[in-house]
């Protein structure tokens, strides 16, 4: 074997991954892998689940394809399956990064955690940009040399901000925004124009501690667990299909700050958690409900 035929065995297959979701019938399981057979392409993973409350059917398929092919062409070819079985499907390349946005407001541990782990790899995610009705953390976004957005919102003005907030998801082609502790409630347009784009982080208290200082409210009815929940986002304020929780037990000697302390931790890991499994296509909605293939 020549040094240009090792040089070709040796490189890495391309890898993709289809996530689709249909009504739930024989023959889904058979269709999706002949296909992936036929067009010389290789599982690599496969998990698939069907929910008999809603008699649907949910697959995410990791392959690789040796021979050269392009997602458009796999897109073409995948289409009279996925319309012979009326599925909602995607096809997109593994080694992509997703594009997400994130927003805060005065709270920005979530926010330092995600800066974070995008830059050390533990997230594939490329962040396109900063969102804030504040500049409190400006200096941290531009030390990243990620792009930071200061849009003020009021009254008067949260139809203009949703807008510029828009604008960015266009120009800078968004797949997701993440509310990393933004502290403003979104329009019902702007939660159906991202509708299963964007995800929230809150802890767990809601609906019982609202308001101000909500874990300085749990501490004061000696709450035993602190939890947060990372959730889509709908009109229906904090009641969007709930992606990923968490939660650490707490003895009766905590302080109030000792709470917030491992109140941020929580959210912390559940967003994270939450965004790494969207970025890698492993979350379906099945209605108020989500199917997470983690």
């Amino acid at each position: 074997m020549n040094e240009q035929s090792a040089s070709s065995a040796a490189a890495p297959a391309d890898q993709y991954v289809l996530t689709l979701s249909c009504p739930d019938k024989q023959g889904i399981v058979h269709a999706v892998s002949s296909y992936l057979f036929m067009t010389g392409c290789n599982i690599e993973d496969s998990q698939q689940f069907g929910d008999h409350d809603t008699g649907l059917f949910f697959m995410r398929v990791h392959f690789s394809a040796e021979a050269p092919v392009t997602v458009e062409k796999l897109r073409a070819s995948f289409a009279a399956i996925g319309d012979s079985f009326h599925m909602e499907w995607q096809i997109h390349r593994a080694d992509q990064k997703m594009r997400i946005l994130l927003m805060v407001s005065k709270f920005g541990h979530c926010l330092n955690d995600l800066l974070f782990r995008a830059r050390t790899g533990a997230l594939p995610v490329e962040i396109v940009g900063v969102v804030s009705n504040h500049t409190d953390f400006q200096e941290l976004v531009g030390s990243y040399n990620i792009p930071f957005h200061h849009i003020p919102v009021t009254r008067e003005n949260k139809a203009e901000g949703e807008g510029k907030l828009l604008q960015i998801v266009r120009e800078e082609n968004v797949e997701l925004v993440v509310l990393a502790r933004y502290m403003q409630v979104l329009s019902d347009d702007l939660c159906k124009q991202l509708s299963g784009r964007i995800i929230n982080i809150h802890h767990s208290f809601l609906p019982s501690f609202k308001g101000a200082k909500p874990y300085h409210q749990a501490h004061a009815r000696g709450v035993k667990l602190i939890g947060a929940t990372a959730h889509y986002v709908t009109a229906d304020l904090d009641e969007g299909p709930i992606i990923e929780q968490e939660v650490e037990r707490v003895g009766h000697d905590v302080t109030p700050d000792q709470l917030v302390a491992v109140g941020r931790d929580v959210e912390c890991q559940a967003l994270a958690r939450a965004v790494k499994w969207h970025a890698e296509r492993r979350i379906l909605l099945n209605g108020r409900r989500t199917v997470v293939f983690a």
